[in-house]
């Protein structure tokens, strides 16, 4: 027996009868003796559907408090349906909204952050027998305002509500069976892990891996709250992401996984003065545009200038080009260049820490497969690489097969 937090995607709940079989899953749980909160989203589609039309009342500016009452309505749905399903099934179950939970969250529209959660009405309703579905991605401020989470927000919802309740595991159901080696898409012989340490997953959501977001892993370990990746419609173990232990780093892995990014844009500063503050002088206004900036490397040339050359998404590329371009009389750089066609490709593991000539064997790969690169980035358990982008499915296949990582 163990107390559960299930979260359930939209994918898992985008029709009546996708919820009907959640609410079969549930059932088996409950009869395995299992105390369940459940926590959903909107139903696939149904978000995009609601900001599409408030953006038809008010193209220019949408109100952002206004914008979150309207997206709550989503999830609002799909705990009344799960509920319903659930009880025409023989299980007790109780609906709630962020608000009726207490979700409370600062008064940051469209990207809250949760500050507490209000247990007690949760844990009355599980003595008394019943499954809670709680809605994902919406809390409520001081002012009694809705408050949204932001993007993956559901995700930070179940965990949170885990780390309250003091649950055994969070389990984040989606449409992948677990987190794999790389992109099943990219290389047919990918692999799913068993399991993977918060540091891992952090590293691999952020470098492109989408299968859980960045914020909710992070707040998992934090607090240290097990996660498990589960499939909605293929039974499995799925992966465990949880704090490595002593037995397990004796037989981590050297690498992980292998996740990529296809959305870089590498941009070069040409001939700047060598001194201090230059970095600054690009850097600071770019991010004064709201822009965030990703990998940098300088280089010292031999006439007092420097060559800086850093990565931005590529959506931002052209936007920061014609900055740079604009206020050169400023920055007094010989050129400014850049490809908005660039990727960036990632080994992750943190068996790296004890091993060394990790780098030196993917250097190796790249280069047999004929892959140049472009900027390099190191951290203790990854290391990355900015390649042009039509190398970057070749590139993940042969540092999948360098590391044998292949089932």
């Amino acid at each position: 027996m163990a107390f559960l937090v299930k979260k359930y995607g939209g994918t898992s709940v985008g029709t009546v009868e996708r919820i009907q079989h959640v609410a079969q899953s549930i059932k088996l749980a409950r009869e395995a003796g299992d105390d369940i909160v459940v926590v959903v989203s909107a139903m696939s589609g149904e978000t995009n559907r609601l900001v599409a039309m408030a953006r038809e009342v008010m193209p220019a500016v949408v109100d952002v408090r206004e914008l979150d009452v309207l997206l709550s309505t989503g999830e609002q749905v799909t705990i009344a349906l799960l509920s319903m399903a659930l009880k025409e099934i023989g299980i007790d179950a109780r609906s709630y909204t962020g608000a009726q939970v207490k979700m409370l969250t600062d008064s940051s529209h469209s990207k809250a952050r949760i500050l507490n959660i209000d247990t007690d009405p949760i844990m009355n309703d599980i003595n008394a027998g019943r499954v809670v579905v709680v809605a994902g991605f919406q809390g409520v401020d001081e002012q009694g305002d809705i408050t949204t989470l932001g993007r993956g927000g559901s995700d930070t919802s179940a965990v949170a509500l885990a780390a309250a309740l003091k649950c055994d595991e969070c389990q984040i159901f989606t449409d992948v069976d677990g987190v794999y080696t790389t992109d099943p898409r990219v290389e047919s012989r990918a692999r799913r892990l068993d399991r993977i340490t918060f540091e891992e997953m952090l590293e691999m959501a952020s470098l492109g891996s989408k299968v859980l977001q960045i914020r909710a892993v992070e707040f998992a370990g934090k607090y240290n709250v097990p996660l498990r990746v589960l499939s909605s419609f293929k039974p499995g173990e799925g992966t465990l992401i949880t704090y490595d232990d002593e037995e397990n780093t004796m037989e981590q892995a050297l690498v992980s996984g292998i996740a990529f990014n296809r959305d870089e844009a590498q941009i070069t500063v040409t001939g700047v003065a060598d001194q201090p503050g230059t970095a600054y002088a690009i850097l600071g206004p770019i991010s004064e545009l709201n822009v965030e900036v990703d990998m940098i490397i300088q280089n010292i040339g031999a006439d007092d200038t420097t060559d800086f050359t850093f990565t931005v998404h590529r959506d931002e590329y052209q936007r920061v080009i014609d900055f740079l371009n604009a206020n050169n009389d400023k920055l007094g750089a010989k050129a400014i260049s850049g490809d908005d066609r660039m990727a960036k490709l990632s080994i992750v593991g943190v068996g790296m820490r004890s091993h060394a000539g990790i780098a030196s064997r993917m250097f190796r790969s790249l280069a047999e497969a004929g892959i140049n690169m472009r900027l390099i980035s190191t951290s203790e358990i990854k290391i990355s690489v900015v390649i042009d982008e039509k190398y970057l499915e070749l590139g993940v296949r042969a540092l999948h097969e360098e590391f044998e990582l292949a089932e």
